[in-house]
């Protein structure tokens, strides 16, 4: 039988039941409220009212119009609720500005990847000589800066229009507008042209995500660009300086230094603070090798705009207490980022759990005040990529609008760091598993290895690792899968779900690789760091 599931107004929710196949959902709109009547062969199935007055306009309210909050929006619109979206980008201080969807869509995930994409090709182009292409003039191959900005914020404007579009399809209220709690249940958003719109919601989701962070030195607001700007840069960035090896510095270094500009970057204390620490370490290595400069515990102290428009830069080695100075022409902040909640107003609705910097405290995504929830970067203590957000959203509406219990799995989130040979990784770090299980309780297997297409062209091979971090007790649940290469996002999505799924080191040792493929490395490993022997790859088909 036909389930129609498409409710005409979320006053109320059914309780779930059991055999589907069986189940006539008929949905009617009375005169004077919204009902529906549940059939179940001869019984009819009991409602449960959700919204007790019916006096609020919406049934969830989203702050935010990013991949998160968009996510729970529309799922909350699927399973009935009548929902309205609030976004608002304040422009960056060079005055950058964008659309509809968040960071990801246009300042950070897809515009990186595009940017990284064009490095890549740059580097295809010189390779393809090796392989027998004849490509006149070569050596005078560059990268025109226009074109590429152009088409990259073209195909986010087109991003842009299919969400606003997709919105208008679902019924999902877009109000452009910087929203802010007047109470518990009330939204006032501050629109274009000044005016103010309130609206009220039975549900609220902040979903406002973070802008990125400037020190406070002298220069910096003024004369810096952050992640923000540099997707959308109206001039080649020419010699920039990058201050901040978190993934996102080492990202915007290593394809701005594959177009061919000079990059320099500034590390406070580790590279890619937070993830297995000798991938790192290698990642770094690797960038060193293709041009990119290091400067190790060092701060950055002041920036000066000089007559011909350059920017001349001090910074101080934090160990030595040295200074240096040195003259760009872009500087890029990657200093980290603040939680977008002081715009919030948030003491009108009583949401109290923030951390010092201004993210939300909530294991299960619902703030101390019940009807008020948190999805995204917004979280304290919980990782900022877009694919968790988007879950994460999609299981909280239907956990409040359709009684669903799944909450949001956090542990075992595979991400990748797109510098110009990537690192991708599941799972605990080397460091968090001794920390957690002891040195003697785990056993890491590693290998370098020679992708077959690197041969040709001799491309340097000696950064290409890999290492599974496993328990050393039988059967050896691997903890954690790290991977620096080509592709290695792709290569490391699969092995999610293996380590999802319970993975031992005994199936990883059994699974049959594609051959020659990078991925099927990890099928290969055999030498362990406690054996001390050469992980370096001897096999003739290697």
């Amino acid at each position: 039988m036909t389930i129609l599931n498409k409710v005409l107004r979320v006053n109320y929710t059914i309780k779930p039941l059991s055999r589907l196949d069986n189940v006539l959902l008929i949905a009617r709109r009375s005169l004077s409220r919204g009902w529906i009547c549940c059939l179940k062969e001869k019984s009819v199935a009991p409602l449960e009212p959700y919204v007790e007055d019916g006096t609020f306009e919406y049934d969830l309210a989203v702050l935010g119009g990013g991949s998160g909050g968009l996510a729970c929006a529309k799922e909350a619109v699927n399973l009935g609720a009548k929902v309205a979206v609030f976004d608002y980008v304040s422009p960056s201080p060079q005055g950058s500005k964008w659309g509809l969807g968040g960071t990801c869509v246009n300042v950070g995930c897809i515009p990186k990847k595009l940017m990284h994409q064009a490095a890549l090709l740059g580097e295809s182009i010189h390779e393809a000589t090796a392989y027998g292409w004849e490509i006149p003039s070569v050596e005078q191959v560059k990268i025109n800066w226009a074109s590429l900005t152009e088409a990259v914020q073209n195909h986010i404007k087109s991003v842009n229009w299919v969400t606003r579009v997709d919105l208008r399809d679902k019924k999902i209220e877009y109000i452009n507008g910087l929203g802010e709690f007047k109470d518990p249940h009330t939204i006032v958003a501050t629109l274009k042209n000044g005016s103010k719109k309130e609206v009220t919601a039975k549900h609220v989701v902040i979903a406002v995500g973070g802008r990125p962070h400037y020190p406070d030195i002298p220069g910096a607001l003024d004369y810096c660009i952050t992640s923000d700007d540099i997707f959308s840069l109206s001039s080649p960035p020419g010699k920039t300086l990058v201050v901040g090896a978190g993934y996102i510095g080492l990202e915007c270094a290593g394809f701005l230094r594959s177009l061919g500009f000079d990059a320099t970057v500034l590390i406070r204390s580790v590279p890619l603070r937070g993830f297995d620490q000798q991938m790192a370490n290698i990642v770094t290595a690797e960038m060193e090798e293709k041009g990119v400069k290091f400067h190790h515990k060092t701060v950055p102290l002041s920036v000066e705009k000089l007559d011909d428009g350059k920017l001349k830069v001090r910074w101080q080695n934090t160990a030595t207490e040295e200074k240096f100075e040195d003259v760009f022409d872009t500087v890029l902040m990657a200093t980290g980022r603040y939680a977008l909640t002081k715009q919030l107003n948030l003491p009108a609705a009583g949401v109290t759990c923030l951390s010092n910097n201004g993210k939300v405290i909530a294991e299960t995504e619902q703030t101390n005040v019940p009807h008020i929830y948190a999805v995204g970067d917004v979280l304290e203590g919980r990782p900022e990529l877009t694919p968790v957000a988007i879950l994460a959203g999609r299981l909280l509406a239907r956990r409040v609008f359709a009684g669903a219990q799944q909450h949001m799995d956090y542990e075992n989130v595979a991400t990748t760091v797109f510098t110009p040979l990537e690192y991708g990784c599941v799972g605990i770090s080397e460091e968090t598993a001794t920390q957690r299980y002891g040195a003697d309780n785990i056993e890491v297997y590693h290998a370098y290895y020679k992708p077959t297409e690197f041969f040709i062209p001799q491309r340097n091979i000696k950064n290409c690792y890999l290492k599974a971090v496993a328990e050393r007790a039988a059967p050896q649940r691997v903890l954690g899968l790290h991977f620096v290469g080509p592709v290695a996002g792709e290569v490391i999505q699969g092995f999610a779900t293996a380590i999802k799924c319970g993975l031992t080191m005994e199936l990883l040792m059994n699974t049959v690789g594609i051959h020659p493929t990078v991925a099927e490395e990890f099928t290969r490993l055999n030498i362990t760091k406690r054996s001390g022997k050469d992980p370096n790859p001897a096999s003739c088909c290697s």
